[in-house]
């Protein structure tokens, strides 16, 4: 019997469980038992359900091939199987809501990709660098749902990679205001160009949610816990405008920023470069030697040169000049289906598991 926790993948045949499959190979902890996706492709091999949708660069592993596709919403039978689940199913908000939370009651961990429960005020939402003292809230979450080790934790949004980190790295310079326009890839969508032609050589200057979403979200993740709920931060006051631009893989943000204490451009260098969590200090398995790296040349970050920085789980960042309105501006790219989806969520589990709280059953 392996020492490795067991890992079942809700949503396994879409593109973010395909990345979760992929990550998972070969993984020193973590291994994937069950694979689980909507009712009709239940009953099929992992093989035959994805079929010709097979979305990554690199090839289907061979030990998911053969395993036998599990009904999601047969969540006693396939809780059973495995210490904890990863979440990347493809339903409504509040479908995913119930179903996370059917599953956390089976005293099954749900680290999840979803945006469904986000704003669950005793649902951790964490990038693991950044506030992995949230966590601490599981307790609070677990006595709602009446559970023992069952809990939903969940990571944000992929368009807040690219900057979020940064400005926590220079929170002590008080950010006040922050303008963001994020260039996001398609893959982002769950498509590639094969999926989209028509994204060839296109821009849409609209995403469903984004927007919010990039406002929203760095605060809760800056926010504190009180009296068993995660409150968000008040500052800085975020702006945004977020894009789908021709790209299959990285979201590249052009941001500024204005502070209440001015720094000098070599201190914000320092504060990025410098800047680690609580994945460095464990040295937990995917976690980036650097997190964030600065790049001098003009023309860096690129998504064709950069976007795989430390396996797509750093953030590169570029561009760093002073502003004539804003104080400061920069440009930032992270890989929006590693470090901002299926990546983020793995580092996730390994802080939950180097915490405590994933263990096996």
């Amino acid at each position: 019997m392996s020492d490795k926790l067991r890992v079942g993948i809700l949503g396994a045949t879409g593109m973010v469980g395909q990345r979760f499959i992929s990550l998972l190979e070969n993984h020193p902890w973590f291994e994937v038992v069950t694979v689980a996706a909507s009712p009709r492709s239940a009953g099929k091999t992992y093989e035959d359900a994805v079929g010709d949708r097979w979305k990554m660069t690199t090839p289907m592993p061979e030990g998911v091939k053969k395993l036998i596709v599990k009904d999601v919403t047969q969540v006693k039978e396939v809780a059973s199987e495995v210490d904890f689940v990863f979440s990347a199913v493809d339903m409504t908000k509040e479908e995913i809501k119930a179903i996370e939370e059917e599953y956390a009651k089976t005293e099954t961990p749900v680290v999840s990709n979803n945006s469904a429960h986000r704003w669950t005020p005793d649902v951790p939402m964490v990038v693991p660098e950044i506030n992995a003292e949230h966590m601490k809230v599981i307790e609070f979450q677990k006595k709602r749902l009446g559970t023992t080790r069952g809990f939903v934790a969940v990571k944000p949004n992929c368009s807040i990679q690219s900057y979020a980190p940064v400005l926590t790295a220079w929170r002590e310079f008080e950010p006040t205001e922050v303008v963001v326009t994020t260039y996001q890839a398609i893959s982002g969508a769950g498509k590639t160009f094969k999926d989209w032609p028509e994204m060839e050589g296109n821009i849409i200057p609209y995403i469903g949610g984004e927007e919010e979403k990039s406002e929203k979200e760095p605060l809760r993740i800056w926010g504190e816990i009180k009296d068993g709920v995660i409150v968000p931060a008040t500052w800085p006051k975020i702006t945004s405008q977020c894009i789908r631009v021709p790209v299959l893989n990285g979201h590249t943000a052009a941001v500024f920023v204005k502070f209440n204490k001015k720094p000098t451009k070599e201190q914000l260098i320092e504060k990025m470069v410098n800047f680690k969590g609580a994945p460095q200090e464990l040295d937990l398995p995917s976690a980036p030697k650097q997190f964030i790296r600065y790049m001098e040349e003009d023309n860096r970050p690129q998504v064709a040169l950069d976007v795989d920085y430390e396996k797509g789980m750093g953030v590169s960042i570029g561009r760093l000049r002073e502003d004539s309105i804003y104080d400061w501006k920069f440009v930032g790219l992270s890989h929006n289906t590693i470090r901002g989806a299926a990546g983020g969520a793995v580092l996730c589990a390994e802080l939950l598991k180097a915490q405590g709280y994933i263990t096996k059953k």
